[in-house]
């Protein structure tokens, strides 16, 4: 009978509708999936725990500068190979790789522009690049961008995120930076002129230990991770368990290290309230 002869159950197969990559980023702090247009809109900051994720240099004057106001100073200034260094990679090819993968000549980006129609010297230093590692060209544009500072007379503004300190790859052309822009930003006080330094995560090593840590305001943004020694390097040292939090924004702030903890998204209105009250 033709009724016994069909088949009990039809299968039918459908299309598995692919997802289109790039849509969604894992927070690194409590594992939730954030829709990317969502993280943008609050300020590449976690919706569920407030993780505040890295932001890149210009990411970082788009959140602060007025929009079209950003003129920066020694855009071509690149870095040379003064040691001819060698290991794993070839310090020319660090340095070419980074640039590649974030669109910036060196660390740090520095220029004047308009916080809420405030005339600044603004700077700002990035971790995608050599962990954000402070050699002979990022202390020269920090340095030249506070000399003009003090030059014009003008507030100072800059943003730390560095998690390396002097690079390795250029000796002691590396650590004299942490003098040459302490020597800088000296000068610049005794002009009574107002430095607002920013720390984020990570601020670390010879720029916490040099321009990072001289504002006569430090802020930072949440569980930022400032000091100078890794806390993993310090137990291995001191062979003795941290303090819970060791080394994060919180800790520091109950410690009288810094002075204010700012969430990224209230960041350039604190700046502008400091400026006003400072000049």
């Amino acid at each position: 009978m033709a009724l016994f002869g069909k088949p009990k159950y039809t299968i039918v197969r459908i299309k598995k509708k692919e997802i289109p990559d790039g849509l969604w980023t894992k927070c690194e702090e409590c594992g939730q999936p954030i829709y990317n247009k969502t993280l943008d809109e609050n300020f590449k900051v976690c919706p569920k725990c407030n993780y505040h994720f890295v932001l890149g240099a210009w990411e970082r004057i788009n959140l602060l500068i007025d929009q079209g106001t950003f003129q920066e100073y020694d855009k071509q200034m690149s870095t040379v190979d003064p040691l001819e260094f060698r290991g794993p990679k070839s310090y020319t090819e660090k340095l070419t790789q980074d640039q590649e993968l974030t669109g910036l000549i060196e660390a740090a980006i520095t220029g004047e522009g308009l916080l809420d129609n405030k005339r600044i010297i603004f700077g700002v230093t990035d971790s995608r690049f050599i962990m954000g590692s402070m050699g002979s060209v990022v202390g020269e544009k920090i340095t030249r961008a506070i000399e003009r500072a003090t030059e014009l007379k003008l507030p100072l503004v800059i943003v730390s995120g560095s998690g390396g300190g002097a690079r390795m790859q250029e000796g002691m052309f590396s650590l004299m930076q942490m003098a040459k822009t302490s020597v800088a930003l000296s000068l610049y006080h005794q002009a009574n002129l107002p430095y607002i330094s920013v720390l984020t995560n990570p601020t670390m090593a010879g720029v916490m230990a040099s321009f990072a840590g001289l504002g006569d305001i430090i802020i930072a943004e949440p569980r930022a991770l400032i000091g100078f020694t890794g806390p993993r390097v310090i137990e291995q040292t001191i062979k003795q368990k941290l303090p819970e939090g060791f080394q994060r924004s919180e800790f520091l702030l109950e410690h009288g290290f810094i002075d204010m903890i700012v969430h990224r998204k209230n960041l350039k209105s604190i700046l502008s309230q400091l400026l006003i009250y400072l000049s």
